[in-house]
């Protein structure tokens, strides 16, 4: 069985409700919100990784239609970014058509942003890396066009208080993304230029102790490890994901540490 059929399981086992339940019976064709789920008892159950997956897969395809839409129209560049997040979860046909039924659904005018970050939080039981995770995709959707409208900061900061994100740390990924953090482009041994990246990279400026420097990188490492992540909840299938921006920490830490040596 493959890594969705046993999420849909296990989902669909818990019955859950909700806008996330509503969500994928639109998506599957199911009666996913018969239920009231597991979520009016958050720790009934609570560590079910398969139904985190569920919920993970739903929210990320259905807010990055949300996220697209926001400035008021959808460009080819978001469309194509919603495209290579199902190429690198390995979709097979039958999968990518409902990870497009939950992008559209977030498109509409009346989706329902506010309830589905609530369950979604909920859900994800407070693992702060996996909606880390998920703040990243949502950022690389609000970027894909190349730029940041208004309208997708605005959307993106909501997203936030719901999840319990601090701003400030919606300012440092979006800085990280910037200097080329989770694009699987990001060489920095590649131009000598790409030092200020690194730093930002890294979420430190150049001012940075070597000990302060360092306890960032390990921060950062751990946070993005792919087996904590998938013990988190994360599908395997984002493994590819997870490995490449490890690789970009580490390519960013050597550059500093080679510019200070």
């Amino acid at each position: 069985m493959s890594w969705w059929g046993k999420a849909l399981g296990g989902a669909f086992g818990f019955m859950i409700g909700g806008p996330l339940g509503a969500l994928m019976g639109i998506a599957f064709g199911h009666s996913f919100d018969r239920g009231i789920g597991l979520l009016d008892d958050p720790g009934a159950g609570s560590a079910d990784q398969e139904r985190i997956q569920a919920a993970f897969f739903t929210a990320t395809f259905s807010v990055m239609g949300y996220i697209a839409k926001a400035d008021g129209r959808v460009t080819a560049d978001e469309i194509r970014l919603a495209q290579a997040v199902m190429d690198r979860l390995g979709l097979d046909s039958e999968m990518r058509a409902s990870a497009k039924k939950l992008f559209n659904e977030g498109k509409s005018s009346d989706f329902p942003i506010d309830e589905v970050m609530d369950q979604f939080r909920s859900e994800v039981h407070r693992r702060t890396t996996l909606i880390q995770m998920f703040l990243e995709i949502q950022l690389q959707a609000a970027y894909a066009d190349g730029v940041m409208h208004p309208a997708e900061k605005e959307a993106l900061a909501g997203i936030c208080r719901h999840l319990g994100i601090p701003l400030a740390q919606l300012d440092r990924l979006e800085e990280m993304l910037r200097a080329g953090f989770g694009r699987g482009g990001y060489d920095a041994a590649a131009a000598k230029t790409s030092l200020d990246d690194a730093y930002h990279l890294l979420g430190v400026d150049d001012s940075v102790s070597d000990v302060d420097l360092k306890k960032s990188y390990r921060r950062l490492m751990s946070q993005h490890h792919p087996d904590k992540l998938v013990a988190k909840g994360l599908p395997e299938q984002m493994l590819k994901d997870a490995t490449e921006k490890t690789q970009q920490i580490k390519a960013a830490y050597e550059l500093i540490r080679k510019s200070r040596a």
